[in-house]
């Protein structure tokens, strides 16, 4: 990916949106990745999921939901992923945290649920579910397994 000019990475990206800054972004990573890990992936993700998030932050275009997808999907170790529609469902339901970072709904499910990356990303693709279906931008209430819970 480094050896590919932008303008080829961009058309490889094309269909996820977005397709310049991508572009960007992953050629920044790949960068990185050679410079720091001689492209080893085993051994970057040997790290400690503190360290390993310090060291993707760091990296141009990664923010905290991508450093946290990575841990949590490409090295398997328990982060919650918090999104916009992490975002949507707890707010509905009258969950969200008082100071409404990504840090603190982060904090919502890793203070409350055991650290299991395979339930985390269970339970992250299960709100994709829902808010991709029921808890829309215009919600389908009649349609969400929650709606008896939901104060929205």
């Amino acid at each position: 990916m480094r050896k590919l000019p932008r303008v080829r990475v961009a058309e490889l990206v094309y269909p996820c949106g977005y397709y310049n800054a991508k572009a960007l972004k992953l050629k920044a990573f790949a960068l990185w990745l050679g410079n720091h890990y001689d492209d080893d992936l085993d051994r970057l993700f040997a790290l400690d999921a503190d360290k390993l998030r310090r060291q993707l932050l760091a990296v141009h275009g990664i923010g905290p939901e991508t450093a946290d997808s990575i841990i949590l999907y490409a090295s398997g170790k328990p982060i919650f992923v918090i999104d916009a529609y992490t975002r949507r469902i707890i707010s509905r339901l009258g969950l969200a945290p008082e100071k409404e970072s990504y840090a603190a709904y982060q904090a919502l499910f890793m203070d409350n649920l055991p650290p299991d990356a395979q339930m985390f990303n269970e339970c992250h693709a299960l709100q994709v579910c829902l808010a991709k279906n029921a808890c829309r931008r215009q919600p389908h209430c009649g349609d969400c397994c929650l709606h008896d819970i939901c104060r929205f």
